[in-house]
């Protein structure tokens, strides 16, 4: 495959107003020692990314819309060229917000929905009132007419709402649902015990399949999955069908599991770039090199594209090249990037 950037998520802030169960942010106002850069910095950041690639740029935190520049930004990169998309909690939206956000020129904005009702996403997200903002936000969208996707993150705690949830956001008016399986960084670190077994995972991404044949409207994906890409293959072979996949041109066209450093990356507040947003590891930093020399020469992202060198049951499977198992759980579980994928109940025939 070739090695180019196609999504980069990148943190405008760290601060955030709410203080989700899975998250790697801080999730506080006012953060010591990781402060958001200066507007100008951000307009070079996005001038050296446009001068090298043309990827999806997310805006993300921490929770974006706590900077008063968020849309300028937005703005800049949009006249660069760039595909600019927001990534918000849904909370700080208001009517205001939806003109910035047409203004901006703003291609698509992502929520978080993480129960099919407020007593299981306000849990999830450890705010009261959590899911009235959401919706909302939802709310405020349709009647501007404003793009707007959903990401559902699943533990055991809210593993049985995937098909609660897959059907409240199909009524939303949502053009995409993303499914995401957690990796433990961040706080996440700390629900370690909640994470969803390897059989359980499996069900779930077969459930998944079963629900995106049948699906004609709602653009559907599992993250931070990439076994599901093994569990294509399998089951249309079985089956004798072809398994049609879908694609938005904001997206990295779901035809391979983890991206980590392969089509995707992180610029993080400080100016880390990471393989992804889960992954704690920086590949080198935007205020010594350039993007394009971290993205070409980092010896991190190199290794993460040299599939020869993963381990164990992840170096032996033979579904290693659309499949590749989620580099930042293997790192987080094992501390080693290369390791087999800790999440994955198949056994390669090698």
């Amino acid at each position: 495959m070739e090695f180019t950037p196609k999504w980069i998520a990148w943190e405008i802030t760290r601060r955030c107003n709410l203080r989700c169960v899975h998250c790697r942010s801080s999730s506080q106002l006012e953060i010591d020692g990781h402060p958001d850069f200066s507007l100008t910095e951000a307009k070079r950041v996005l001038n050296e990314i446009h001068a090298y690639a043309n990827p999806v740029v997310v805006l993300s935190g921490g929770e974006p819309l706590l900077r008063p520049d968020v849309f300028e930004i937005a703005a800049h990169g949009t006249s660069l060229g760039l595909r600019i998309c927001l990534a918000t909690n849904g909370s700080l939206v208001t009517a205001e917000t939806c003109r910035d956000i047409k203004q901006s020129g703003i291609r698509m904005v992502s929520l978080s929905l993480d129960g099919s009702t407020a007593e299981v996403h306000d849990d999830f997200r450890n705010q009261p009132g959590a899911f009235a903002g959401v919706m909302n936000a939802i709310r405020l969208f349709n009647e501007h007419q404003i793009d707007f996707l959903i990401n559902s993150s699943f533990t055991k705690r809210n593993k049985a709402e995937a098909p609660k949830i897959y059907h409240l956001v199909k009524s939303l008016g949502a053009t995409a649902w993303y499914l995401f399986m957690i990796v433990p960084t961040g706080r996440g670190e700390e629900i370690m015990e909640e994470l969803i077994p390897a059989e359980e995972y499996e069900k779930i991404l077969n459930w998944h399949y079963d629900m995106e044949k049948e699906e004609q409207d709602l653009l559907v994906r599992p993250t931070c999955a990439p076994q599901y890409y093994r569990i294509v293959l399998q089951r249309s072979k079985a089956e004798g069908e072809q398994f049609k996949r879908r694609t938005l041109s904001f997206s990295t066209g779901g035809s391979k599991g983890c991206l980590a450093g392969q089509l995707i990356c992180l610029i993080d507040v400080d100016g880390n770039v990471l393989p992804c947003s889960y992954f704690p590891l920086a590949a080198g930093n935007l205020r010594t090199q350039s993007f394009q020399d971290i993205w070409e020469n980092s010896q991190l992202m190199l290794d993460l594209r040299n599939f020869a060198g993963y381990k164990d049951n992840c170096g032996r499977c033979e579904y290693i090249q659309v499949c590749g198992g989620c580099r930042a759980r293997a790192y987080a579980v094992t501390g080693d990037y290369l390791a087999g994928e800790p999440f994955c109940a198949y056994q390669p025939r090698r």
